[in-house]
């Protein structure tokens, strides 16, 4: 029999935690540029290192959703962030001054991504897809002229430019492998390109930063499967790789001295992180706690000194907190503290780290959930239990769960705070969290065996991944729903059309149901990875047609909810349309059989606090009536 309870915490308060984003250090090591809402809104702000204080330093002026990095002008002068007002992601590129003002830098007609800027502020890279697809363009501040320095079919990722400002790092691919990356070298005004000797063809690399001298590069390479950090000696063409390379790494920052390199170990879930010392020949793990530490993206720096690190750290059940860490001593001091208001963070709930095995076939289309998962391939996967907080009794044994699916699919979950995951638990709900085939950490093998295979094998896994929970003895399998967003989104809809029968509903946010039409209305750079992920659209036409949810919905026999946002440019609003109108043409009754949701004002998810409050509100009153 279920027992009801009332949710731990109020969600409007859960939603309403202060946030911040993207913490970037300044050149000089002074100052923190971050995203905050600690106002209720999202605002750029400024921390100052030596008092510890903080000030908002913009108005509004900044998009509401905090999706994209910002990051310092080389100079200190500038912290240039995104200008995306219909959260579309079709981005200029703006600035605020130190004069107080904030200003529209550069124009762009799509989607712009600001890389990196001189040493004296002048110039500006960014990646645009203007041009039919993401290349790299530079901008020179005084005379506003702009010059595109690549031309490529595939997409360029970063731009970086060296410690002396002649020459640019970036990555793409002119490989027919099209899951291949290459790291290059370019003069500042795009001449003289050339490909470093780095993995094999269909390994993915990538320049991460300078080394000081500007005759190194700090890089990264899967070549050998497991993701890993080394260091390219541009005049002689070798790699040292760094690490007994155990575990996927991924490189974060060299130190401005080039004595150090920091990177993230992947282990279980955790993101760990890792100091290599160069002089010595020694590497450590940080003494921080389990969890994830999240460094800066692209150009973003991490060091205040030559052996000061600052870094955003959280795990399952404590919210994000700034770390300034000292390599010297391994002591660390918070310089922004997580907030909890009037939440009592005991009511959130740890993540226990486990595995199942999922199928070594494809068991698309059972019609039962008691099918046996044969084994095959061992899943990792985080699970969180509600009777670990107060929103269960300690002894019950009918809670009902939400399976939530991760998008990507090259991501994973984990062991980081989730309001999403904290939110459901808070009400009473068990969440699991699969990383199945495809996701991220575990090396380039199981990262790849997706290629080709969309709503195949993956599908398996998620489907594993729910057999397993609902045999737990204290899980009620009658009540689980599977719920994800973006590639979990068409995850959601693979299940509910391919595994009828093993769940009680299904909630899909910003999902995918036609391959065909979602290439055909993508942006140009997703159209790639589209390419690379499923082949060619009209040479695959029955692969893409068949691992479309839309050419199975008459199969579907639970009942789904449909979640999507108006502005969405990676998954355009007409994948939900079009499935829709696809259930009203079978005769399904809206509000009975299905029920939808389109959020105006909102594209690919969001970080606002009031499109969260309003997400809260829409999913849990549907995880209420439904299980």
């Amino acid at each position: 029999m279920s027992t009801e309870t009332e949710p731990a915490v109020d969600p409007e308060k859960l939603a309403s935690l202060p946030e911040f984003y993207h913490p970037v250090v300044s050149p000089d090591g002074s100052e923190i540029a971050f995203y905050y809402d600690e106002h209720g809104r999202n605002d750029l702000y400024l921390l100052d290192r030596e008092t510890g204080e903080y000030e908002r330093v913009t108005d509004g002026d900044v998009p509401r959703s905090a999706r994209w990095h910002v990051l310092w002008s080389q100079d200190g002068e500038r912290v240039y962030f995104h200008r995306d007002e219909a959260g579309d992601e079709q981005n200029d590129i703006a600035a605020w001054n130190r004069d107080g003002g904030t200003e529209t830098v550069v124009e762009v007609d799509g989607q712009g991504i600001v890389m990196d800027t001189s040493r004296d502020g002048r110039y500006l890279i960014f990646a645009s897809d203007e041009g039919e697809q993401l290349n790299l363009y530079r901008y020179d501040t005084e005379t506003e002229e702009r010059i595109q320095l690549t031309e490529y079919r595939q997409p360029v990722w970063l731009g970086l430019f060296d410690p002396d400002d002649e020459r640019i790092a970036y990555a793409t691919n002119e490989s027919e492998t099209l899951e291949n990356r290459d790291v290059y070298v370019m003069a500042a005004d795009g001449s003289d390109k050339r490909r470093l000797d780095i993995g094999v063809d269909g390994s993915e690399s990538m320049a991460v930063a300078w080394f000081p001298d500007g005759d190194r590069l700090l890089v990264t390479d899967n070549a050998d499967d497991l993701g890993r950090a080394g260091i390219y000696d541009l005049e002689s063409d070798e790699v040292e790789w760094l690490g007994p390379h155990e575990a996927e790494e991924a490189p974060a920052a060299v130190s401005p001295d080039g004595r150090y390199v920091v990177v993230s170990r992947i282990r279980e879930g955790a993101s760990v992180p890792v100091v290599y010392d160069l002089q010595t020949d020694e590497s450590r793990e940080l003494d921080v706690p389990d969890g994830v530490a999240s460094f800066p993206s692209g150009r973003g720096s991490t060091f205040v000194d030559d052996s000061t690190v600052v870094f955003a750290h959280s795990r399952p059940d404590e919210r994000q907190e700034l770390y300034e860490y000292d390599l010297d001593t391994d002591e660390y001091e918070i310089l922004i503290d997580a907030v909890y208001d009037d939440v009592d963070p005991d009511t959130f709930v740890d993540a226990e780290y486990v595995t199942y095995e999922s199928e070594d076939v494809d068991g698309r289309r059972p019609s039962a959930r008691e099918t046996e998962s044969p084994g095959g391939l061992e899943i990792g996967a985080l699970l969180y239990d509600p009777r670990d907080g107060p929103a269960q009794p300690d002894d019950a044994t009918d809670v009902p769960a939400v399976v939530a699916v991760h998008g990507g699919p090259h991501a994973r979950s984990s062991k980081s705070f989730s309001i999403m995951v904290q939110f459901a638990t808070t009400r009473g709900y068990a969440v699991f969290q699969p990383n199945y085939r495809g996701s991220t950490g575990r090396g380039r093998e199981f990262k790849q065996a997706i290629l080709g295979d969309w709503g195949g094998m993956e599908q398996a896994d998620v489907a594993a991944g729910g057999r397993w929970l609902m045999a737990r003895d204290w899980i009620d399998e009658d009540r689980v729903a599977v719920y994800g967003g973006s590639y979990g989104g068409y995850s959601v809809y693979s299940q509910l059309t391919g595994y009828r029968g093993l769940w009680t509903t299904g909630i899909a946010s910003v999902g995918i149901t036609d391959l065909h039409r979602l290439y055909e209305e993508d942006m140009a750079h997703f159209k790639h990875v589209l390419r690379q992920q499923m082949g060619d659209p009209e040479e695959n036409y029955d692969l893409w047609r068949d691992r479309s949810p839309i050419e199975h919905v008459d199969e579907m026999e639970e009942p789904i909810y449909m979640i999507h946002g108006v502005n969405d440019p990676r998954c355009p609003i007409e994948q939900a349309r079009i499935f829709r109108d696809a259930l009203l043409e079978r005769g399904w009754e809206e509000g009975e059989d299905f029920e939808y949701t389109e959020l105006g004002e909102e594209g690919h998810g969001s970080t606002d606090i009031d499109q969260k409050i309003r997400k809260f509100e829409l999913l849990g009153d549907y995880l209420d009536r439904r299980l």
